[in-house]
């Protein structure tokens, strides 16, 4: 998943914007260049969690944000408490009855000890 991802991504139950990374694990691209004028992302930078400020361009990082994919994490909602995985490179934010459960606890037990306690412990829909 690109870092940038983030500025287009809400949570899809409670549509809070923006939501919290936990990155687990990267994957460098060295080769990407950056596409376009910098800052790419038009409201949060999820590289620097921060909200964009248009003036202040040359602060973000985007050379080094576009060769990074995060490839095992997790985003967060402060609002409602909902975690989804990003698996493989992909976010997996499906609503809570098309979620697998064997799976969410085993990504859970997995990575427990690099996740926040409240998403291990009291996250929504299935927590520790």
């Amino acid at each position: 998943m690109k870092y940038r991802l983030l500025d287009l991504l809400a949570c899809p139950i409670c549509k809070h914007f923006p939501l919290r990374l936990i990155v687990i694990e990267t994957k460098e691209y060295p080769e990407r260049e950056l596409p376009f004028e910098k800052p790419l992302c038009e409201l949060f930078c999820s590289f620097l969690n921060r909200d964009v400020e248009k003036e202040k361009k040359e602060e973000y990082p985007c050379e080094k944000c576009v060769k990074l994919e995060v490839v095992t994490g997790v985003l967060v909602c402060s609002q409602c408490n909902r975690w989804y995985p990003i698996i493989e490179e992909i976010p997996r934010m499906l609503p809570d009855d098309l979620r697998d459960k064997e799976e969410d606890i085993e990504f859970l037990k997995k990575y427990k000890d690099k996740l926040p306690k409240e998403v291990v412990y009291s996250g929504v829909p299935v927590h520790l």
